[in-house]
């Protein structure tokens, strides 16, 4: 029996030695806040990873949850936001917190995002904005969410947390709609210990959001608006430099075990994998996997049990639904997103990281198909 633990991610890091000369400077100059050097070299350097069009359309933040919900405020929207109850709970929340009411679009039963057919229904006279979100590193049909949102004016802020480094026929992902949000929290792909960025297209809302992650501060004797603090500091950024040297190595890595995966599970009854979208760069961030009972011969809750009988710690990656939440007192109704619920119910993450050995791909996945031969019944 493994002792080890193998949990769903495992936070990718440099070198000690590279981190710690990255950060030596700091001990020199003691500017260790306040978009100091770090601060500005990273944002340089994410830019052009990125492909944006310059610094200037980009915007470092304590992490991506402040990052979404500064952003929507920034936008001074009033009424209601349709999006995806099948999201991390910063989604829903980050629309909440800023007084807005959330609508909730049912989802794709191939990619997991926001099902554009049922998305021109949902727009009412109070409808201000659409935040649609990037699921597991697939990518929403943004040519689509693009022209509903010019036929009825409204904004387009784009959740991609998961889509770090992705690019759909050559552009990056985070130059779509007025604005998209990254997360670059330990558990990501791509993480700055605790961060995230806001990448816009109107510089005057890149304007209104600076001010309220710093006080509405413009100098020393100068406060023309009210903000609060969200400024991501030198130590994260210093580790957001260091991570970005290595990443397309790490997403090589992931690739590697992704590939595995398939290998072992595809053509499977009753086993459905994350869709491969030819036309997307892919970040190999997750490794979702829906299991059909009648089909696969075991359910979600047997397969998640075996593992962490093996001390392999899957998530269930998304459930509940946000709008299930009873933090919201059943004020929303999961009937109303079928889709969304059979999924919920269905999918477990299984773990990928950039060291995960492939011989313990082998193991989790004579795991999970063991369920299948045996009831569900491992020991």
């Amino acid at each position: 029996m493994r002792e080890q633990q193998i949990l769903v991610t495992r936070t990718s890091m440099p070198a000690m030695e590279e981190y710690m000369k990255e950060i030596a400077p700091l001990w020199d100059s003691h500017w260790i806040t306040n978009m100091g050097v770090k601060h500005r070299e990273f944002r340089a350097l994410l830019a052009e990873y990125l492909k944006l069009k310059g610094p200037e359309s980009l915007d470092l933040l304590v992490n991506g949850h402040m990052s979404l919900e500064l952003t929507l405020q920034a936008m001074d929207l009033q009424g209601e936001v349709i999006t995806t109850p099948f999201t991390f709970a910063s989604t829903t929340h980050a629309i909440v917190r800023n007084g807005l009411e959330p609508v909730f679009c049912d989802i794709d039963p191939v990619t997991f995002t926001m099902d554009c057919s049922r998305l021109e229904g949902l727009i009412t006279d109070r409808t201000c904005a659409i935040l649609p979100v990037h699921v597991f590193g697939n990518i929403c049909n943004i040519n689509e969410i693009g022209r509903i949102a010019r036929k009825y004016e409204l904004k387009v802020v784009y959740d991609a947390a998961h889509a770090f480094g992705e690019e759909v026929n050559g552009t990056g992902v985070g130059n779509f709609g007025d604005a998209s949000i990254f997360s670059f929290h330990a558990t990501k792909v791509f993480n700055t210990i605790e961060g995230g960025a806001s990448c816009f297209q109107d510089p005057e809302m890149g304007a209104r959001l600076y001010d309220l992650k710093n006080f509405g501060i413009h100098g020393p004797d100068e406060v023309s608006a009210v903000g609060a603090n969200a400024k991501m500091n030198e130590f994260c950024a210093a580790m957001g430099i260091c991570n970005l040297r290595h990443i397309d190595e790490e997403i090589e890595k992931r690739k590697a075990v992704d590939e595995r995966y398939r290998l072992r599970l595809e053509g499977i009854n009753g086993l459905q994998m994350k869709c491969i979208q030819a036309e997307v760069k892919q970040n190999y961030a997750y490794f979702p996997v829906l299991f059909d009972e009648g089909e696969f011969g075991a359910s979600r809750a047997e397969v998640f049990a075996a593992l962490e009988r093996r001390h392999v710690f899957a998530r269930k990656y998304f459930h509940p639904l946000t709008n299930r939440f009873s933090a919201f007192h059943g004020k929303y109704k999961d009937d109303e997103t079928p889709v969304a619920r059979h999924v919920s119910q269905r999918i477990l993450c299984l773990p990928i990281y950039a060291d995960l050995d492939l011989e313990t791909v082998d193991e989790i996945c004579d795991a999970v198909l063991s369920c299948s031969e045996q009831g569900g019944l491992i020991m």
